[in-house]
């Protein structure tokens, strides 16, 4: 007999020597105690490298040094085989017995497999197809067990057998790599659940689709469900017809009139690889007969190939991370990636599939060879896609190995990247990169070579004609050389436009002035640098306008508004949206006041008119939704353009913010007092944070308190006699709620109240008392910090304001030790560096000389000298110029002027991109924007710029609060 150890080879060096040691000496010791230590010392060369490389694999040899030491005794080949048995046995055990057992099994597949491949053991093919069988058997023991208790329950007559299965008519088909035999490591298993309603064994008065459902729902649970001993597999019902309102279970005959009435390519695509697994196979290989005509279809016009086409570009430009580096590419999805090869056979298949059954393998590897042998595929490119195939697939599996996760990705981290390397038999981290991004450029090559009217050039622009019922091959290069990556798509998004599809081109007129904006379209989508996304987010905009002709007309006659609305479209999704959602957004844009200063006076009067059409709290809630939407739209587009500093756009932002507020929190005081009773006392609603300091962007969120003092501090409320405490923490909830639960209209904010006192411990509401003790003794130095920036947005009486303004300021001004505040604030920023260290060069935010840094330096500065009658100033930029004659000169000009740059290029930034997105990546034509927001002329400056900025910042930064 072969035994595991004396075939496996050492898969690479030992990643890390520590793990490795630490490994051995635990599973030294279990040797020791039972008998088989030379069979370890034989083993460890290659076990080593495994051990100091995985701590999953590591994880499940210690679990069971036992199970390590019988599969490096045994056959791998006959243990698999016995393994295979031993899970077929599970279907006659209880439900608990058989959970228990297929997940001890699973561990044990897992170890052996991972061993056989990482030794050399197994190939590729060898592998996934042993974790495909292993998927089948597991979930055909799981499936006998969940149906044995169906019939324990009496909802069955009685169980099948054989190909029929348990229960008959039921069955699972296979999808995707699973019914491919193609599993990856630690791959979930996709399954499509269909029924023939009049073949299942019920009971009298079980109803169909309640059984078939409650069966897959078991199903599931027993094959998902996390115990101490793991999971078996992840189960994925979405590839079911129009998952998200379908049940888990379909009626094969629903499943039947859905594929041939709006069945789509991309599931002909899906059902390539599908096939019987479990339950009635017999069903099932019927019912994917009867669907071979939808799958495998003879006859494609035009129209049809190039939506097979598209099924390549949706992916592409949905799915895809577009970067060609190892260093966090995602392996599967990526540029370059397992999908890509994948779908350059698939849409092949498609396509040719229908008059050549020679071509629908369901595997990968098998039909590009397949396709290969018919002349569709050049020898060298299905050599080079073969291979790169096995590599990434490989390269996968060992991510996946490192903590059984369900993960594409590489590491951005050198030592996380390491290890999967060491795995892969790669001395050196930079070999391993060097040689996956061999093979994602060789891919992505020839992935660009299929269909090659769609590349993407970047060349003069050529004939745009769209005339016709068939895309005009010039346009389609012309589109591609614009940047378009479908141009295809756009083609026929541009002709149906033509014919009247829309509302905005119903009319003969409405087409005509199309006919010359068309063009001024695809060149001002061309000019963003991002073309597709400007063109897919004007597409949404101008498919909901009922009405073209005004519009177009004002689009040719103003070309800078017209270009302006495009960047929109192109580079701030946000405003995009709103546009989308209410194209009358852009009504405003045609007011000449559009683009004037942000006056609050009028933004509240504009409030006010739409609150006072509103009857009740949640029509409130809408109305004031709607008028944030539209006002923030505003300020957007004024960032946008550049008519908008980053002080007038945070201003802005939190003034609209208090707008709100001062409509939600009087309507929210007024339900707690309708459900409550009136209730004598004052309350105020306090904002910290970028809105205390009026220097929120967008979709800042909003960190509030709320403060009260009770008219008498024995009273309750007329209705239900809540006491203050409950009844302002009721208001609280109110205001919670009116700010940020999603209504008809949308999103508002998102509230954090963590920075009250005792933050999520303490009461929601904070009585005037309790916050005047807390910050006299309890705050530490962070919660002052924070409260430099607090500022009374409303209150329910003036006195009140002016009394918790006096509070705040008493809190502040209280004496403190300079030099223990420094040190509180070093170590803080320290703590955070260290829990929260920066995501990039452009996190603004969190690095070193950047807005945290400035704001902890202004903060410092006026808690230290508040007791002494320093300035205080909740916005920033105001407190570092107060101190100015108190403070070192230049430190505190480093800080303004980081501060200033930062700023600006936070409030763009948060516009377009979010919190996401790096501006590096980005298309020319943002960088840019961003580089005029920052005052220079490149992008290149404006990186120089910025980080002679920030050193100058962190040193300012340092001086001052060591000061």
């Amino acid at each position: 007999m072969t035994q595991l150890k004396d075939v496996m080879r050492p898969c690479g060096p030992i990643a890390d020597p520590k793990a490795a040691d630490r490994a051995r000496n635990f599973l030294s010791d279990a040797a020791a105690r039972d008998g088989w230590t030379p069979l370890l010392d034989a083993a460890w060369p290659v076990l080593a490298p495994i051990f100091g490389a995985s701590p999953y694999l590591t994880s499940l040899a210690r679990r069971s040094p036992a199970r390590l030491q019988a599969l490096l005794e045994a056959d791998p080949d006959a243990r698999f085989a016995d393994l295979l048995a031993r899970t077929a046995e599970q279907a006659g055990l209880d439900w608990d017995a058989a959970k228990a057992g297929l997940r001890k099994l699973k561990a044990e597949a897992h170890l052996l497999i991972a061993l056989a491949d990482l030794g050399g053991v197994w190939d590729l093919d060898a592998v996934t197809g042993a974790l495909t069988r292993f998927a089948d058997a597991a979930l055909a023991s799981a499936l006998q067990v969940a149906a044995r208790g169906e019939l324990e329950a009496g909802r069955l007559t009685r169980l099948g057998e054989g190909e029929g299965g348990p229960v008959r008519g039921w069955f699972c088909i296979a999808m995707g790599k699973h019914g491919a035999y193609e599993l990856n490591y630690s791959s979930d298993i996709d399954i499509s659940v269909f029924y023939e309603p009049d073949l299942l064994p019920l009971a009298e008065g079980v109803e169909t689709q309640a059984f078939a459902v409650r069966l897959t729902h078991r199903l599931a649970d027993m094959m998902q469900d996390k115990t101490a001993d793991g999971y078996v597999f992840r189960v994925d019902l979405r590839l079911r017809p129009d998952p998200s309102s379908t049940p888990p279970a379909i009626p094969a005959p629903a499943a039947f009139d859905y594929y041939e009435s709006v069945g789509q390519n991309w599931e002909r695509a899906a059902f390539i690889k599908a096939r019987a697994a479990a339950g009635d196979i017999a069903c099932g290989r019927a019912f994917l007969a009867e669907l071979a005509p939808f799958i495998w279809r003879k006859n494609l016009d035009f129209a049809s190939i190039a939506d097979i086409h598209s099924i390549k570009r949706q992916i592409h430009v949905h799915k895809v991370d577009e970067r060609l580096t190892a260093k966090g590419v995602d392996l599967k999805l990526g540029r370059g990636g397992i999908r890509e090869i994948e779908f350059y056979v698939q849409t092949q298949q498609l396509i040719l599939g229908g008059r050549h059954p020679e071509l629908r393998s369901p595997r990968t590897i098998d039909a590009l060879r397949a396709l290969e042998a018919a002349g569709h595929v050049a020898p060298q490119t299905a050599d080079e896609l073969a291979e790169a195939y096995g590599q990434l697939r490989a390269a996968e599996h060992r991510v996946q190995m490192l903590a059984d996760e369900q993960t594409h990705k590489l590491s951005e981290s050198d030592g996380e990247r390491k290890r999967v390397a060491a795995l892969s038999g790669y001395d050196r981290v930079r070999s391993f990169d060097a040689a996956i991004e061999r093979i994602l450029r060789t891919v992505n090559r020839r992935y660009g070579e299929l269909f090659p009217d769609e590349e993407q050039l970047s060349s003069k622009f050529g004939s745009l004609i769209f005339t016709g019922v068939e895309d005009d091959p010039e346009t389609l290069a012309t589109l591609a050389r614009m940047g378009f990556s479908h141009p295809a798509s756009v083609s026929q998004t541009i002709r149906n436009w033509h014919h009247g599809h829309i509302q905005a081109t119903r009319t003969e007129r409405g087409r005509e002035l199309f006919t010359r904006l068309a063009p001024r379209l695809l060149e001002a989508a061309q000019a963003t640098g991002a073309p597709d996304t400007a063109f897919k987010r004007f597409e949404a905009f101008f498919s909901k306008l009922s009405s073209g002709v005004q519009l177009q007309s004002l689009f040719l006659a103003q070309p800078k508004l017209f270009e302006l609305t495009v960047q929109v479209m192109a580079f701030a999704p946000r405003l995009a949206n709103t546009l989308a959602r209410r194209p009358a957004a852009l009504d405003a844009m045609l007011d000449g006041a559009f683009f004037a200063d942000i006056d609050r006076g009028e933004d509240r009067e504009v409030m006010a008119v739409a609150v006072s059409r509103a009857e009740g709290f949640e029509e409130v809630m809408d109305a004031v939704r709607r008028v944030h939407r539209e006002q923030a739209f505003r300020v957007g587009v004024q960032v946008m353009s550049g008519a908008a500093s980053a002080e007038v756009a945070g201003r802005a932002f939190a003034d609209l913010a208090d707008i709100c507020m001062e409509v939600l929190a009087p309507a929210a005081l007024a339900e707690a007092e309708r459900i409550g009773g009136a209730f004598q006392g004052d309350v105020a609603v306090i904002a910290l944070g970028k809105c205390g300091s009026r220097e929120m962007s967008a979709g800042s969120d909003l960190d509030l308190m709320t403060l009260y003092r009770p008219g008498d501090p024995a009273a309750v409320s007329s209705i239900k006699e809540w006491s203050a405490d409950v009844f302002y923490g009721r208001f609280t909830q109110r205001l919670i709620a009116a700010l940020s639960t999603p209504t008809a209209e949308g999103e508002l904010y998102e509230v954090d109240m963590q920075l009250r006192p005792s933050g999520t411990k303490g009461p929601v509401a904070v009585s005037f008392p309790a916050f005047e003790d807390y910050y006299s003794g309890e705050a530490e130095t962070w919660e002052l910090l924070a409260l430099t920036r607090a500022r009374v947005v409303w209150a329910s009486s003036p006195a009140f304001a002016a009394d918790a303004v006096a509070a705040i300021e008493a809190a502040l001004r209280r004496p403190r030790d300079r030099a223990r505040t420094a040190a509180d604030v070093r170590e803080m920023r320290q703590l955070l560096e260290q829990e929260r260290p920066p995501k990039g060069a452009w996190d603004l935010k969190l690095s070193p000389g950047g807005l945290v840094d400035i704001e902890f330096a202004a903060q410092f500065l006026q808690l230290a000298d508040a007791a002494e009658g320093g300035p205080l100033r909740a916005n920033t930029a105001e407190a570092l110029a107060a101190f100015e004659g108190r403070a070192p000169a230049e430190p505190l000009a480093a800080l303004r002027k980081a501060w200033t740059l930062q700023q600006n290029l936070t409030q763009l930034l948060k516009v377009a991109l979010g919190d996401q997105g790096d501006p590096e990546e980005e298309p020319k034509a943002f960088r840019a924007l961003l580089a005029r927001a920052g005052g220079v002329r490149d992008f290149r400056t404006l990186r120089t710029r910025l980080e002679t900025a920030r050193q100058a910042a962190r040193a300012a930064y340092l001086k001052i609060v060591d000061a």
